[in-house]
């Protein structure tokens, strides 16, 4: 069970923390006007707190020290976007989204590594593919006999630093493209994961929930030792001796 920040409680906020709730997850929902909360069911449970989002002790009330997520999810793009930057820069908050009216902006703050959705792309399940643990991966295309899918994966923060081939080796899938700072690109011979890259790859249908539960956990050490081979094999020219954390 994981505790969860939301700021802005209106459609989208509102669908999301009770769907978190739904899943047996902490909640706490925040809004400068305390109207807002009748807008949530009266079986509600999670902590309303009322007051702006990016101001910190408000953040401390709705227990922002201990959240695994924050959604920022109001109305106004300045109040979301300062909102997760204070999440994320102050409270470390590894797992953040801000929801973003102007898709110029949007990608500017994506530019930034900022975590963003323009609005007109925006839905709870969005929001909810962005911060659950564990959450199931989403076909954003199936084939047409549906045994293969392209979806994005989430990756555990250890996958960063190692190369797209061992994480294809030890997920069974192929990686299509990388978005990475906004921009979509094709994986080269020497492409490796980067923290705030979001992987798009193909998969089995079928093997959807493995997937998952393999690259929510740090990498084996049979996975670490085929990425230091890898890294071998590219760097035997220059003399690099680095090593992957754990392997030989």
């Amino acid at each position: 069970m994981a505790h969860f920040v939301i700021m802005g409680v209106g459609r989208v906020g509102v669908m999301v923390a009770h769907t978190l709730e739904d899943s047996g997850h902490t909640v706490a929902v925040i809004d400068q006007d305390d109207r807002a909360f009748r807008r949530l069911r009266k079986s509600f449970e999670g902590r309303k707190v009322t007051g702006l989002g990016f101001d910190r002790e408000v953040l401390r009330r709705a227990g922002i020290e201990e959240a695994y997520a924050f959604a920022a999810v109001s109305s106004g793009d300045n109040s979301n976007i300062i909102a997760a930057r204070v999440a994320r820069e102050t409270f470390k908050v590894r797992h953040v989204v801000a929801r973003i009216y102007d898709p110029s902006r949007a990608e500017f703050y994506q530019r930034l590594g900022i975590p963003t959705v323009a609005a007109v792309r925006w839905s709870a399940d969005q929001a909810l593919r962005r911060i659950l643990p564990e959450q199931s991966i989403t076909a954003d295309f199936r084939e047409a006999s549906g045994r293969l899918q392209l979806g994005e994966l989430s990756l555990d923060d250890s996958w960063s630093g190692l190369h797209l081939e061992a994480i294809e080796e030890a997920a069974g899938v192929r990686v299509a493209f990388v978005t990475r700072f906004g921009e979509g690109i094709l994986p080269g011979p020497d492409t490796s994961y980067q923290q705030g890259d979001v992987v798009h790859a193909m998969m089995r249908t079928g093997e959807v929930e493995a997937i998952s539960r393999i690259l929510s956990r740090p990498p084996d050490p049979d996975v670490l030792d085929f990425a230091n081979s890898l890294r071998r094999d590219a760097e035997d020219a220059s003399g690099s001796d680095r090593t992957y954390p754990g392997g030989n």
